[in-house]
């Protein structure tokens, strides 16, 4: 260890921009064996390990690094396994320059961070290669149930924390494939799709059982699912997109970024996609621009590049110090060939029933809001139209209105229209229902809501062992 003096930094071989847009593939090769160590041996094994703290799982990082360095990957898993419920999809799509690596010490002392996500990544999908991954297997099976609403992120950690202590699980999801945003919402240059089915079969394997294609409210009412089991979690995550209210906003052309990347995934599926097929949704030969300056706007104007579009423009209305989407994601689209535009905001679209342009508005900023992040302000007599055939509305995800849809005016939500829920345990108004994930916090990121998906998991099973320490009186 403590090689970082001698030892840079080195990511992953990055393939070059020209091959990468030919297609969905990730963009980074893997780690090998020599390297993974190599790179692992830069870990400062600190005292007070500031990646760890800043994980939102608090994953034991100086220890798996110290066993990737030592060549003892077996046991390098099975720590990272603890405290991660899916360490190579963290290790694929979390923003790391914001979480563990941008608090590494090394990093702050001039050397270069450890590439802890890279690490991560090559640790586990070794592990799978392997055969290390096996199919859960309790050491008792018990008689309870629960009920999970949601097959994404949160919902699935909580189910395999669940079936780990004999628990009997169902898992209902309005797709037809499990895995929800990480399969349906993140492109696959990203995370590609057999990393995510393959931990879906493990828990299939491991007796977790899936009822797809199930519309809660419509398909099954959600009293029916409470009656069925001794606990239910609402890990439902947020799909209603914020819309723009500006003139023009109604015209063929302009799409909701969750439609627009489903359909992208569907196909990679294989799947007819109507919308995809006749163009609706299809970025090739268009002039796209994409609204919007998170992650979930980067995934909109890479994969517009991929569908071959004629250019791809980015607008936002901040600059690129205070945009909140990674950093890392924004050099890769503009090494693929986008443009971004920035402190730029919609003021309205051309073109009638179909979309020709956006009416751009330049802003500077001013002071700063309560948050400490300077506000954009108008510069009168700036606008301009920016040529569009496709636009993406990417500003971000709202909570439905689930106690309406689903029928339970009695579940408390927050003014945000979020659940509400008892910090940590995830507890809500009803009994015997809990709450994990983006639906209680807002929109955020994967890693979150694994945390909140194990922490509900301990929450439930503590519910269920109450209940049956009184059933046994």
């Amino acid at each position: 260890m403590l090689k970082f003096v001698d030892v840079e930094r080195d990511m992953p071989e990055k393939r070059p921009p020209n091959l990468r847009t030919e297609d969905f593939g990730e963009i980074y090769a893997e780690f090998a064996t020599a390297k993974a160590a190599e790179q692992a041996s830069r870990c400062s094994q600190c005292g007070v390990p500031y990646c760890q703290s800043h994980c939102p799982l608090h994953n034991n990082i100086p220890d798996w690094l110290r066993m990737t360095a030592e060549g003892r990957l077996e046991e390098a898993y099975e720590i990272s396994q603890a405290t991660n419920t899916f360490p190579e999809i963290c290790g694929r799509i979390c923003p790391q320059d914001r979480l563990c690596e941008g608090n590494c010490v090394i990093e702050q002392s001039g050397h270069g961070t450890v590439t802890i996500g890279s690490v991560e990544k090559y640790i586990t999908d070794t592990a799978f290669e392997n055969g290390w991954v096996k199919p859960i297997k309790p050491s008792v099976e018990r008689t309870e149930s629960v009920g999970i609403i949601g097959a994404g992120p949160g919902g699935l950690a909580a189910a395999d924390m669940l079936r780990r202590q004999g628990v009997q699980v169902t898992v209902y999801d309005r797709y037809d494939r499990g895995g929800g945003l990480l399969t349906y919402g993140i492109p696959g240059f990203k995370l590609e799709k057999d990393i995510v089915m393959q931990r879906m079969q493990q828990l299939e394997d491991g007796g977790v059982e899936f009822v797809m294609n199930c519309n809660v409210g419509e398909d099954l009412s959600f009293d029916a699912i409470r009656g069925k089991h001794e606990a239910v979690l609402i890990a439902t995550g947020v799909y209603k997109t914020r819309a723009l209210e500006a003139p023009g906003v109604g015209a063929e052309g302009i799409v909701r970024a969750i439609d627009y990347l489903t359909a992208s995934n569907r196909k990679s599926f294989g799947d007819d996609v109507e919308e995809f097929d006749n163009g609706s949704l299809n970025a090739e030969g268009k002039k796209v621009v994409v609204i919007g300056g998170g992650d979930t706007a980067m995934d909109c104007v890479r994969t517009a590049i991929r569908q071959g579009a004629e250019s791809v423009k980015c607008l936002y209305r901040r600059d690129r110090a205070n945009m909140p989407g990674s950093q890392r994601e924004t050099q890769n689209a503009e090494e693929e060939g986008v443009e971004f535009v920035w402190l730029s905001a919609p003021k309205g679209f051309t073109g009638g029933e179909t979309v020709e342009g956006v009416m751009v508005q330049k802003m500077r900023l001013g002071a700063p809001d309560a948050t400490g992040r300077q506000m954009p302000e108008l510069i009168e007599g700036s606008d301009y139209v920016e040529d569009a055939d496709l636009v993406v509305q990417a500003l971000g995800f709202e909570p439905e209105e689930i106690p309406t849809l689903w029928g339970v005016p009695e579940l408390e939500v927050t003014r945000w229209g979020t659940i509400k829920a008892e910090f940590n345990t995830g507890q809500t108004s009803l009994e015997g229902v809990f709450a994990a994930g983006d639906i209680v916090r807002g929109a955020s990121l994967v890693v979150w809501a694994i945390k909140d998906g194990r922490e509900a998991a301990d929450a439930i099973l503590d519910y269920i062992n109450q209940g049956a320490a009184v059933a046994a009186e």
